[in-house]
């Protein structure tokens, strides 16, 4: 991969210096080498992920996504726990623009509120998951010998751990409005398992690498190897997956709370408003549709993310063209 990175570099510094360079002496040599410009990797990353317009269009979706998570509030007078009494289980109005719901919430409101508490689960999570999988799946390759074999059996003993079952106990339990905490907490425990025993394999070319052996010699110590040499060299992979982690934590915690066993009342999420809309969907259609296309740009935007970052990093991709 870096061979490859070099070669792009090596082309966008070409196309920046333009014809001139044909036209220049070997005595002029020193004056084109002060001159040349080196495109650095983030530049190139950047480009390639412009060029996909799918992408481009999945990052808009996000972005409008998040601020209407943020700001969408504020262009309505109601709250999401704020019920109007004069208007039970009504369709869409100017007064309500998603209508209401059949105890007379305003819909709008709510769906703001939940897109926001399943987008804060979703990257919270993700994010933890990221960063113990990272560590956990390096330390057990790096060390190898008796700690990598505990350390793989551990990883297949907790696969088979009913997972599901255990953060839906744990999200129960939980009270005071701290229950998308807990499910934070249950999707991270339970998320980075899977996802180390993939950064276990990938570190095993990496721990032979000369930079590793050198480290060693200069007496470094294994945990400044791991968070210093060997997980930024899993970057690209871990930033995809960051990102890509996002919808099966979102997806989570929307069949948890479908199920009544996620987050609970007076709060919300996409999840507990799909489980309300279930029920009244053949005489409040509304109370199901309008969290359902929310939930689906907000996974399809993250996965044209995805894949327009994989596309990006990935140096012999083609579909994100050359540098030019």
């Amino acid at each position: 991969m870096s061979s490859a990175l070099e070669y792009d570099e090596t082309v966008e510094c070409e196309a920046q210096k333009g014809p001139e360079r044909e036209d220049l002496g070997s005595d002029d040599a020193p004056a084109a080498n002060d001159s040349f410009k080196r495109t650095g990797r983030l530049t190139l990353y950047v480009r390639r992920f412009m060029r996909r317009k799918s992408a481009v269009v999945g990052l808009v979706m996000l972005v409008v996504l998040i601020f209407f998570a943020i700001f969408g509030s504020k262009l309505s007078k109601w709250s999401y726990d704020e019920p109007d009494f004069t208007a039970l289980g009504s369709g869409p109005t100017a007064d309500h623009w998603f209508g209401t719901t059949v105890g007379g919430s305003d819909l709008y409101a709510m769906v703001v509120r939940g897109l926001g508490r399943s987008l804060s689960i979703g990257l919270l999570s993700s994010i933890g998951t990221t960063v113990i999988a990272a560590i956990v799946g390096t330390a057990v390759a790096y060390f190898g010998g008796w700690f990598e074999k505990v350390g793989m059996w551990v990883l297949d003993m907790l696969l088979v751990v009913p997972s599901f079952l255990l953060i839906a106990l744990i999200v129960s339990s939980a009270t005071g409005g701290s229950d998308w905490l807990w499910l934070v907490f249950g999707l991270t425990a339970f998320g980075w398992i899977g996802y180390a025993r993939t950064l276990r394999t990938l570190t095993l070319s990496l721990r032979e690498r000369e930079y590793v052996h050198a480290a060693k010699y200069m007496g470094v110590s294994s945990f400044h190897i791991i968070v210093r040499h060997l997980v930024p060299n899993l970057g690209s992979v871990l930033i995809i997956n960051t990102v890509l982690g996002v919808i099966g934590a979102v997806n989570s915690e929307t069949a948890l709370s479908f199920l009544g066993l996620g987050i609970k009342a007076p709060d919300t999420s996409l999840g507990t408003l799909l489980n309300a809309g279930q029920t009244v969907v053949m005489t409040s259609p509304w109370i199901l549709l309008f969290p359902s296309i929310v939930l689906i740009v907000l996974t399809f935007s993250v996965q044209l993310i995805g894949d327009g970052l994989r596309d990006a990093i990935d140096p012999y991709s083609r579909s994100a063209g050359k540098a030019e």
